[in-house]
């Protein structure tokens, strides 16, 4: 039996609850997907902190069905270089679509990617399908672990390091580099560190507030 405990919500002013929501906004309209880092080190114990903070994600019947293996070692990330460029080269050589390809176009991406073997971290983000057994079920695990990974993102750039959701599909040669068990599936590759000096990244714009909220 769990048992409940206390929330301890601090309740804060209106003027500070809109000081502290236009600071994180602002912070967050910065945050962009970076393809061009330094190979500059990272102080690793912030990272570890960034992780700890996207495991207070909620999660579905609180199962935590996430796991997140930081990669630092070079070996390991040129392994994971090497697969994925296999798989992006079929993408970018049939597996995707003309309009697919058509709508990537602006952000000059090809198979070639450097930057999992530059970015001194990598953070894998696995979902767990179930526990250890089958009988140990998990629930919405696709919505837990997506919560989970935005958390990460904005605590990755809240901190000061730059990021890039990295997608190769299929993703399953993940599993098999970093060992993971079969009840885990590759959900999310993240390179993590610092942007080069000449970085570079798309011209483009969000959508408007009014474009997304609809009140009713």
């Amino acid at each position: 039996m769990v048992g409940m405990k206390p929330l301890g919500f601090d309740r804060r002013g209106e003027d500070e609850m809109r000081a502290r929501a236009e600071s994180f906004l602002t912070q967050m309209r910065r945050r962009r997907s970076v393809r061009a880092f330094s190979p500059d080190p990272i102080p690793l114990d912030v990272v570890d902190m960034c992780i700890e903070t996207a495991a207070q994600a909620p999660s579905g019947a609180h199962k935590q069905p996430w796991t997140f293996v930081l990669v630092t070692d070079p070996e390991t990330k040129t392994k994971i270089r090497e697969a994925a460029e296999e798989e992006e080269r079929a993408f970018y050589g049939g597996r995707a679509s003309d309009q697919w390809l058509e709508d990537l176009q602006p952000f000059e991406t090809g198979p070639e990617k450097p930057f999992l073997e530059i970015a001194p971290a990598l953070i894998v983000v696995f979902a767990q399908r179930h526990g250890e057994t089958k009988s140990d079920r998990h629930y919405y695990v696709n919505e837990s672990v997506g919560i989970a990974a935005g958390m990460l993102l904005a605590a990755l750039h809240q901190a000061g390091l730059a990021t890039l959701t990295h997608t190769p599909s299929p993703m399953g040669f993940l599993s098999e580099v970093l060992g993971r068990p079969a009840n885990e599936r590759p959900f999310l590759l993240i390179p993590i560190g610092y942007p080069a000096d000449d970085c570079q990244v798309p011209n483009l714009e969000r959508k408007s507030l009014d474009e997304v909220r609809i009140r009713r």
